[in-house]
């Protein structure tokens, strides 16, 4: 789900209840923030690359079906490390 860059409290999207507070993880190949989240329809966890301007909500079944992926997954994922050409 893409979600608009102002999400304060739902004032940029309506399914938007709550916002926990961010967790931030970098290294020098990236920057990455994660939140918890609460909407209309659950639970939700955002996950944000702002230098990238990439953004997506994740829901419970999607979280868990990251953990049944193999590393060759990733490392396919990584073949374009700055995200799909937006051409």
């Amino acid at each position: 789900m893409a979600v608009p860059e102002d999400t304060q409290g739902g004032s940029g999207d309506p399914d938007l209840i709550r916002r926990g507070e961010p967790l931030e993880i970098t290294n020098e190949f990236a920057q990455v923030r994660v939140c918890k989240i609460w909407t209309r329809n659950g639970e939700r966890l955002e996950i944000e690359a702002p230098k990238l301007g990439y953004r997506i909500w994740l829901d419970p079944l999607e979280l868990e079906s990251i953990s049944w992926q193999t590393p060759e997954t990733f490392s396919r994922l990584l073949q374009t490390p700055f995200g799909p050409d937006r051409s």
